[in-house]
């Protein structure tokens, strides 16, 4: 098994390089970035894309373009690196884990500041903390795989809606990192994978890596999900999260929380699986979350193909809400979680 890494430095550390996923499956290209003007474009645009990416994206853009910042000065630097940090956050709005690696390099900055160290030191850390980010998310990935292979069998079918996998990480994924531990276990899975209209991150991206990882993978529209839980093809309901708050609502995906509420009529379970940084106790419930609205033409012009009128507007949120009611099990590189969420939640971080 081998995944891609969506997101890393160059030989020279001087370049953020990512895979442009909007390019996939038909092509594989690399872009070398270090204006942070392009890699803002590039988590806005989803030539990145997938919580944990865009939060190593962001912590290594942070880096990249720090580094570049001349001045000896410590204060008139920490000027524009908060200017940075303020300016990649204005990307994503949804996506916890973009504030969250921004913060965290915030605070590796007062850090260092406190210690009295210079410019050219605290950029050292930045590179030292941004690899960090990327190799915690790792490991991140293969603990969560061991749990969510726990509540699995062999043979099972599992459904998996958008993408959460090597590229939406840095590693084996999130979602779908219990269906490679399941390969290198001999479980044989049959996975299906919902396009995921309008961006069709599942066709394009998860049936792409788990096909190219040698894995059994059928795409189905996101309207067939039904059809396939009725016909007793689907044992467990598998998905990423790009937020997750203090009652245990999942923030994910748009078309998740259909999926969700399918899942539970026809008794199948529905896990969550995401980075502990995802967990949002500061936001009680997904109503509380702003929800990124996207350009209309991704609906009717997707791909450069027109499939509704000029003239019609269109309602296009990026992200949906599941409420906590229909999550079985939520599972971090920390364990897994069960309802009541808000209180198991709040155990899991004073952990």
């Amino acid at each position: 098994m081998k995944t891609i890494v969506p997101a890393l430095l160059n030989e020279s550390k001087d370049k953020l390089v990512i895979l442009d996923q909007t390019l996939l499956p038909e092509q594989e290209k690399f872009l070398e970035l270090d204006k942070r003007e392009d890699i803002w474009e590039a988590i806005k645009k989803l030539r990145v894309r997938g919580a944990p990416a865009i939060g190593i994206s962001a912590a290594f853009g942070m880096y990249v373009c720090s580094n570049k910042i001349e001045t000896k000065d410590v204060a008139a630097f920490k000027k524009e690196v908060k200017e940075l940090k303020e300016y990649f956050a204005t990307s994503r709005p949804t996506a916890v884990n973009l504030f969250w690696a921004l913060d965290r390099m915030w605070t590796r900055f007062e850090k260092e500041e406190a210690a009295g160290k210079s410019v050219d030191e605290i950029k050292a850390a930045f590179l030292e903390e941004s690899e960090e980010i990327l190799v915690e998310d790792q490991k991140m990935g293969e603990a969560i795989g061991k749990y969510g292979l726990e509540l699995l069998k062999p043979g099972m079918g599992l459904l998996t809606h958008c993408n959460a996998g090597g590229l939406a990480c840095s590693g084996i994924g999130t979602a779908l990192a219990p269906m490679y531990a399941g390969q290198d276990a001999g479980y044989d899975f049959k996975i299906y994978a919902d396009e995921t209209r309008p961006l069709l991150q599942g066709s394009r991206l998860t049936s792409y890596e788990l096909y190219k990882a040698g894995l059994d993978v059928t795409v189905i529209c996101d309207n067939m999900a039904s059809i396939v839980m009725r016909q007793g093809k689907i044992d467990a309901v598998l998905v990423g999260t790009d937020r997750i708050t203090a009652n245990g609502d999942v923030i994910n995906k748009i078309g998740t929380s259909g999926v969700a509420i399918l899942a539970k009529e026809y008794g199948v379970p529905f896990y969550v699986l995401g980075p502990y940084s995802t967990v949002d106790l500061n936001t009680p419930t997904g109503n509380d979350v702003e929800i990124e609205l996207r350009d209309s033409d991704e609906i009717g012009n997707g791909f450069g193909r027109r499939t509704a009128p000029v003239e019609v507007k269109a309602y296009n949120p990026a992200f949906d809400i599941t409420d906590n009611k229909y999550v079985t099990a939520i599972i971090t590189e920390k364990g897994i979680v069960k309802p009541p969420y808000k209180e198991n939640l709040e155990k899991l971080f004073k952990g």
